[in-house]
């Protein structure tokens, strides 16, 4: 009896699977990324920067949000610029800069430096420091109308159990500004603190010791070793810090709105006056153009000036 074998019928060749090449495997990998990333991107191109294009060209236009817009060309940069409350408005800002900054620079090198010793429930003293940080603008606003109140205050017990005359802190035109900037400083002093506790971390134990064995003092070893290592840390602080005195409006809106007499309107509180309650939206999207171009002229200052001095952090 004959036995017949079938032929294995031939695959033909395009039914193959043909073998993924790096080309292959590249465009897997990044068309799994963009998937993930996608998204976000969609998400922050919507939100930032075109939002900040369209106020580009309402900055140059005068509207109200209802009525068709007028085009007026760089008519509000040229009022603003003689704006007598957007110059005030200016002179405050840099005012809470210049004091806000430094500030935070110092207190946050000295809390950061006591923080890094060996001492018993160091773990609770950094949490107490950071709470302030972690907490929301407009909780501390609350907290420092209470504490600041003037008839009953803690800050106005303090004074009258040391005998001292009282005062009306945030009701007073000439001191007001200085009473946002100490809350302002309580609520981000955390954030400062942390960063330079991180960097003194990172600082090689070789260095300390090779100065102690050379017979430097603590306060040498602090001014020749410490704080030039630290040199890249203070300028990315200062620009951090820069920003979030430029832009500050949260902490304003909960203790003062701008007043006494508008003793510490600040540029961003005086750009929500103008397009959200005088509904002048082109102005007020100038006024916002040249805040942001103050800020970017600032924080290169400052970065320029790092890296002359060797300091290269962005």
């Amino acid at each position: 009896m004959a036995v017949t074998f079938a032929a294995t019928p031939r695959a033909h060749p395009s039914t193959v699977p043909a073998k993924r090449g790096p080309r292959g495997r590249a465009l897997r990998r990044g068309l799994t990324g963009w998937a993930f990333a996608g998204p976000a991107t969609v998400i922050v191109v919507g939100l930032s920067i075109f939002p900040a294009v369209w106020a580009f060209f309402i900055s140059r236009a005068k509207w109200n949000g209802i009525a068709p817009a007028t085009m007026v060309g760089w008519g509000n940069y040229q009022k603003l610029l003689q704006d007598p409350d957007m110059i005030a408005a200016t002179r405050h800002t840099l005012i809470l800069t210049a004091i806000f900054v430094p500030g935070s620079i110092v207190l946050g090198i000295l809390i950061a430096v006591a923080l890094n010793q060996k001492i018993k429930l160091i773990g609770f003293y950094r949490t107490c420091i950071f709470v302030p940080y972690v907490a929301s603008a407009a909780a501390t606003g609350i907290l420092a109308n209470f504490v600041f109140n003037p008839q009953f205050g803690a800050a106005n017990d303090i004074l009258r159990t040391l005998g001292l005359p009282q005062s009306q802190f945030l009701e007073n035109q000439h001191l007001a500004i200085y009473i946002i900037c100490l809350i302002l400083l309580w609520g981000e002093v955390g954030f400062t603190t942390v960063i330079y506790l991180a960097a003194l971390q990172d600082i090689p134990r070789e260095l300390v010791e090779a100065a102690v064995v050379d017979g430097a003092s603590k306060w040498k070893v602090f001014r020749h070793v410490t704080l030039p290592e630290l040199r890249p840390v203070t300028v990315f602080v200062a620009v951090w810090q820069t920003i979030t005195a430029m832009q500050l409006f949260d902490l304003i809106y909960t203790t003062t709105r701008g007043g006494p007499l508008n003793s510490t309107q600040t540029v961003v509180y005086y750009i929500y006056e103008l397009a959200f309650q005088t509904q002048r939206l082109g102005y007020g999207a100038a006024a916002a153009y040249l805040l942001f171009i103050v800020t970017m002229v600032l924080s290169l200052g400052v970065i320029l000036y790092g890296r002359r001095r060797g300091s290269e952090v962005f």
